[in-house]
């Protein structure tokens, strides 16, 4: 095979990006675990933490992620009794999404978790940011 071929694995950008996903949703595990959550429902509560009372189609443009894939996982977080589904007064085909009391008191508990997932990264805080920089640029024009 040539050296100078781009169908090299160390020369992708998919492949860190890919891999420093799983790495990091790996680091959060433990964290969630104690939260009895899994990373996408973590990532649901974090957008309902900083905004409560959200369409679902909100939600899902927020995370990046369908609203076929997004409504399974809402239901089993309104089973677990972290949100509550409302129809729209205006519209009932719109379903807005709002914390519980225990969704609300989870936030308190979760709070630890960031400062935790960096203090187990081998990178600075500055190295952290412009990671996090570059990845919303990115993000920003998709």
């Amino acid at each position: 095979m040539a050296s100078d071929s781009h169908l090299l694995l160390k020369d992708q950008l998919c492949f860190p990006i890919y891999a420093t996903s799983r790495m990091v949703t790996k680091l959060y595990q433990p964290y969630l675990d104690k939260l009895n959550l899994t990373y996408p429902q973590y990532l649901v509560m974090l957008v309902l933490w900083e905004q409560d009372k959200q369409t679902v189609s909100a939600i899902g443009k927020r995370l990046f992620l369908k609203t076929n894939t997004l409504t399974p996982l809402l239901k089993i977080m309104k089973e677990k009794g972290l949100l509550n589904k409302v129809r729209s007064s205006t519209d009932e085909r719109v379903v807005i999404i709002q914390l519980s009391l225990a969704g609300k008191k989870l936030k308190k508990i979760a709070e630890p978790v960031p400062f935790n997932i960096v203090q187990s990264m081998n990178l600075s805080i500055e190295e952290l940011k412009q990671m996090r920089t570059l990845m919303w640029k990115f993000l920003d024009g998709v």
